[in-house]
């Protein structure tokens, strides 16, 4: 299957440090690689209703829960670009993985079958000098991947609060040059490493 990122922007700000970074660590992609860049901001999803035990779910044909799900389908590596917000993705980015949920029990649609084996990577820009804040958001990414039997590429951490202040982290833009190009493992739970 020939590589297709997904690249799923959900920041409260326009052009923001995380996309800055984001789309740094995507000039270095083969040129043969597609990629589909989805703002959450211009694509917002409804709240999700977790409807799980009450009633049939069905494959959304228009709007953007379709788009926003035949794109997570067609994706080979799915890259979530989020903020860190209060220690954890954003409210847009939570929400789009909430839906995940009901794409799960979708009749036909064998979410979790497709996506197994396939890439979920993170970027994120915090304004803190310490990475460690931003474990609950790895974990957040990290997990989500396990469940569904995908890889896990990690998070491309950078620093930046302001506007463009991204572009003054160089060991952050250093590691965009080959963040896609790392090998990225199995995602497995904490306790599966005991």
């Amino acid at each position: 299957m020939t590589r297709r990122f997904l690249f799923v922007l959900g920041s409260a700000r326009r052009e923001g440090n995380t996309e800055l970074l984001a789309r740094r660590a995507a000039e270095q992609l083969p040129a043969d690689v597609e990629q589909q860049w989805i703002d959450l901001a211009d694509h917002p999803l409804p709240d999700f209703e977790d409807l799980r035990h009450d009633s049939d779910h069905t494959r959304p044909t228009e709007g953007e829960v379709a788009l926003l799900l035949d794109a997570t389908l067609a994706a080979t590596d799915i890259v979530i670009a989020s903020p860190l917000y209060w220690y954890s993705v954003s409210a847009q980015t939570k929400r789009y993985l909430d839906h995940w949920s009901g794409w799960l029990r979708t009749p036909g649609l064998d979410f979790k079958d497709t996506l197994a084996g396939r890439t979920l990577w993170g970027v994120t820009a915090l304004a803190h000098e310490e990475a460690e804040v931003a474990d609950p958001l790895v974990g957040t990414l990290n997990h989500s991947a396990a469940y569904l039997g995908m890889r896990f590429g990690g998070v491309l951490l950078g620093n930046g609060s302001k506007p463009g202040d991204i572009l003054n982290d160089t060991e952050a833009l250093t590691r965009a040059k080959t963040f896609f190009a790392q090998e990225a493992p199995l995602a497995r739970f904490p306790y599966e490493a005991r």
